[in-house]
């Protein structure tokens, strides 16, 4: 193996432990708080969980295995299995994405009649249908054969051996990623800006209250007048740097391997090897990011894992504490002997 391979290889597997790691945080968050269970984008971010969960446990490992033997790592039907997995999930974690931020838009633009418009049935009925979405375009892929191992990424995926299926499979590409890269794309740009613009409304009105305030108390401290001004560009910079986030990780993470999935179609760019696992490391990478940007990073998660840790080190310090005890117990025989 070359450096640039055991390189690649060493981020695939921090990339595989870290996503297992924190996924399995968001799923014991969930499991623990109620509050969490209560919330409809509670489901959204549970689906995207598993997506991310199945995806570190299939496609990372042979990705891995097949990074380090340069060759397929498994048989055929457990590669099929793995790369309509692969298609699945990554297409349903997308939709996810886009289900998440049609909530906020709808909580954000829509406050008063959110609890009407998004309904546990309401998102229950989105999920079946991202679930349907992307289920469809793996059984497609896998009953016509265009589903194996891909030595450009290194990975059990979509790919086409046939000579003679070209046309279909680039038009089937096209239409693929148009429908779960770029779909999703849309729908987070058009709801995140609005939510960006009511935001910044908002923060307008609040702007004008505070400077009015402000001219009001004309005994105020210059330090507390200085705070409150910091405060009013804190806010403002708080929701562009949130949205900046969503957007930006989608793109950063996706694109480079959409992009490269459909230059790869056309027999003129020669693609890098290198760099066809570089850009699969980029979407993988989105399986470790998704639980900070959407869930640990959150005050009520951070909350929630507080009250784990305290109950952990409170059964803990029971434990110990009894066990002192009857040690101690245990001694006092001897003592009296």
């Amino acid at each position: 193996m070359s450096i640039w391979e055991l390189l690649l290889a060493f981020v695939v597997v921090v990339l595989m432990l870290v996503a297992l790691l924190a996924n399995v945080l968001v799923l014991m968050c969930f499991l623990y708080s109620a509050d969490i269970r209560k919330q409809v984008p509670g489901l959204f971010i549970l689906n995207l969980t598993f997506c991310n969960l199945l995806m570190a446990v299939s496609s990372m490992p042979l990705t891995l295995a097949g990074i380090i033997y340069k060759s397929q790592p498994a048989g055929d039907q457990v590669c099929h299995v793995v790369g309509f997995l692969e298609t699945f999930l990554t297409t349903n974690s997308m939709l996810s994405m886009a289900a998440l931020s049609m909530d906020r838009w709808i909580a954000v633009v829509f406050p008063l009649s959110y609890h009407s418009k998004m309904r546990y049935r309401d998102a229950a009925l989105i999920l079946s249908y991202t679930w349907l979405h992307s289920a469809s375009f793996p059984i497609v892929a896998a009953s016509l054969s265009w589903v194996g191992f891909h030595h450009l990424y290194a990975s059990c995926t979509l790919y086409n051996k046939r000579s003679e299926d070209r046309t279909q499979f680039v038009i089937f590409t096209g239409v693929f990623h148009a429908l779960s890269f770029l779909l999703s794309l849309v729908v987070l740009c058009f709801t995140y800006l609005k939510v960006l613009k009511v935001a910044r409304f908002h923060c307008k009105r609040i702007d004008v209250i505070t400077m009015q305030t402000l001219v009001l108390l004309v005994d105020i401290h210059p330090s507390v007048r200085e705070r409150c001004l910091e405060e009013q560009r804190r806010r403002r910079q708080r929701a562009t740097k949130k949205i900046s986030t969503f957007i930006g990780t989608f793109i950063l993470c996706f694109a480079p391997y959409v992009i490269t999935r459909l230059v790869e179609l056309s027999s003129v760019v020669h693609i890098n090897a290198h760099w066809g696992i570089i850009s699969k490391c980029l979407a993988y990478s989105k399986a470790v990011s998704d639980p900070f940007v959407y869930s640990l990073l959150r005050h009520q998660y951070k909350k929630t894992w507080k009250d784990i840790i305290n109950k952990i080190l409170k059964r803990s310090s029971i434990n110990s504490s009894a066990l002192a005890g009857e040690s101690h117990n245990r001694n006092l025989p001897q003592l009296n002997e």
